[in-house]
């Protein structure tokens, strides 16, 4: 992209900033934000205090990567039933849907909520009953959540997104989308 993806200005702050915003208004939910590349530029630009920021070294192996570290974080610190996952280029999901995804989740059941995107993919957000903590732990690949989703598709819950899901790939995709809601 040229620039840091997280740091793109979004509304009053910028991207990442955003998502951890949202997640912030679910007061029930700890929030752990993973870096990897330009770790110490993107935590300096963090202006929240009550969330955790953690630092994945190899973060080169790909986003698989990055979700083993911070499941296997959050494994080693905090008892918890479910573990949901948002990334920082989707700054159109807001809290109203993350609330519907955590209300929406049956604990102990072994559920997946996930988001359903266009063509009816599956994917993130998405909430993973601890049941699935030990398979996230083990990622290491660039494929994301989305193997484990399709693993166990029969205890998915799949909730429709499409207005709220975008994909920033490319500065054009960044420009249309602020462009569309700024």
């Amino acid at each position: 992209m040229g620039d840091i993806k997280q740091l793109l200005a979004w509304k009053d702050t910028f991207l990442l900033n955003h998502v951890i915003n949202t997640s912030l208004q679910l007061d029930s939910l700890q929030t752990v934000v993973v870096l990897g590349g330009n770790y110490e530029r993107i935590k300096g630009e963090i202006q929240q205090e009550h969330i955790q920021i953690i630092y994945n070294e190899n973060w080169e192996n790909g986003l698989g990567s990055s979700i083993a570290f911070g499941v296997n974080y959050i494994m080693s610190n905090y008892h918890v039933d479910g573990i949901l996952m948002t990334l920082a280029d989707q700054p159109l999901i807001n809290n109203q849907y993350l609330k519907t995804i955590i209300d929406s989740f049956e604990i102990d059941k072994k559920q997946i909520v996930a988001t359903k995107y266009r063509r009816d993919k599956l994917g993130v957000p998405a909430l993973f009953d601890s049941f699935y903590f030990k398979e996230l732990s083990e990622m290491n690949q660039d494929k994301g959540a989305k193997k484990v989703i399709e693993n166990h598709l029969d205890n998915v819950l799949a909730l429709s997104a499409n207005h709220l899901i975008s994909d920033i790939d490319t500065k054009e995709d960044y420009k249309r989308l602020y462009d569309e809601n700024h």
